[in-house]
């Protein structure tokens, strides 16, 4: 986890296989990629669609190309062709239509950026031709073109000879569609760091850090250190006695959440309640609480509603600090849904990584359900990847969970331990 979030950090394609390394290899020998439109000219319909799926699950673009030019370009193939993109010429194209078609891609259809020649041998004759028109395309220079010749046995003298012609080449079209995303696709941005420009207490958050010891920091000073990094948390009062319950209720305002503080996981031993509507439940809740292995003190807050989420710190020897986030509650457990980023972690990085979420449309909201404010949730993670800058001493931090709405997100619960 620590490894992947490094090597994508410093822009590092992480491989995992002989092939898949020969695969991205290839792609870094082509010239480089200027936008994300490709045009895949295909004599087979199958391995087109095949690989357009695999560009666009990667982030990759194949735009429909239409228009006078594409009209032209039609009127110079056999009929039944398509242009749309795929550009389909059919079994029976020849090289010179290839060529044309190439031409065309390279000159007249400004909306593409490279293009993926798919082409096997029909079985009928050999196609040389084909091959030495491609070659010479290639190295006329224009549009990157990244050849898939996927009858390496049906046409292996043809595939050898177009390789003796000093070309590289890919015998299958997912396993290119694969490795062009993963270098040019969503997930290959380097962001900077742009924490100078967010206002934090440095110093607030420098005395809770120096005055504590080792351990799990208390409630008040987990309150005073999120307000120091500009962490929006909900309004709560820790009170050890009963006495002091009235007041601090009345404070909070019914109805209202009570948690057992000192048991580090406080659901599994029934140290949360939700949804306190009266005194008298909220007198019977704190006596209950209090009587819980390691309990210290109780703590009210107001209760909110919205989509649990999360965040999160964790120190890496020899790395940093990770900044972990994703769908919070007890959903962490069950789908293991998390983002993992080395921090610094910067905003619009933050809110890239949240969109590869597999839980991201619940975030965005489904069926009528209001989602959660990602530049709000944006900002959370940015922040603490801001905290463990000036407070290196963290060594592992949870707010789980946040609560996110449509305006607003909100830490209602988090810990936090120090290791100097």
């Amino acid at each position: 986890m620590a490894a992947d979030a490094l090597f994508k950090k410093a822009g590092i394609i992480r491989c995992y296989g002989r092939e898949d390394l020969i695969s991205v290899a290839s792609v870094f020998m082509k010239p480089e990629l200027k936008g994300k439109n490709i045009a895949i000219i295909t004599h087979a319909g199958g391995p087109a669609v095949m690989l357009t799926d695999s560009l666009s699950n990667g982030g990759l673009k194949v735009p429909e190309i239409k228009g006078k030019e594409a009209e032209k370009l039609k009127e110079e193939l056999f009929p039944g062709s398509s242009v749309a993109n795929p550009i389909d010429f059919l079994a029976t194209g020849t090289a010179e239509q290839l060529g044309t078609i190439i031409d065309y891609c390279n000159n007249d259809f400004d909306e593409i950026d490279a293009m993926v020649v798919i082409f096997g041998t029909p079985g009928l004759t050999e196609i040389y031709d084909v091959y030495k028109i491609l070659d010479d395309k290639i190295k006329a220079g224009g549009k990157p073109i990244f050849p898939v010749l996927p009858s390496t046995l049906t046409a292996k003298n043809e595939v050898e000879y177009f390789v003796n012609l000093d070309n590289t080449f890919f015998p299958d079209e997912v396993t290119l569609g694969n490795a062009l995303s993963r270098v040019y696709g969503k997930n290959n941005n380097i962001y900077e760091d742009d924490s100078e420009h967010v206002k934090i207490d440095k110093q607030g958050i420098r005395k809770i850090i120096e005055e504590s010891e080792n351990g799990y920091l208390l409630p008040e000073k987990i309150q005073i250190l999120l307000d120091a990094a500009g962490i929006p948390r909900a309004k709560e009062i820790t009170l050890s006695g009963l006495d002091e319950l009235n007041e601090a209720a009345n404070i909070v305002g019914f109805p209202l959440v009570m948690k057992v503080v000192g048991p580090v996981h406080k659901s599994d031993v029934g140290g949360v309640k939700l949804n306190i509507s009266t005194l008298e439940e909220a007198n019977s809740e704190f006596q209950r609480m209090m009587q819980i292995q390691d309990a210290t003190a109780v703590l009210l807050q107001p209760m909110l509603s919205g989509i649990e989420i999360f965040a999160g710190l964790k120190r890496e020897d020899k790395f940093g600090h990770l900044v972990l986030f994703g769908l919070g509650g007890i959903f962490i457990e069950v789908f293991k849904d998390v983002r993992t980023v080395l921090s610094p972690v910067s905003f619009e990085e933050a809110k890239s990584e949240i969109k590869e979420l597999k839980s991201y449309k619940i975030i965005q909201g489904v069926r009528g359900q209001e989602g959660v404010n990602e530049d709000e949730f944006s900002k959370v993670v940015q922040k603490l990847s801001i905290l463990a800058k000036i407070a290196p001493e963290i060594a592992e931090m949870d707010i789980n969970p946040l609560l996110g709405s449509a305006d607003k997100v909100i830490a209602v619960d988090a810990r936090i331990r120090i290791e100097k």
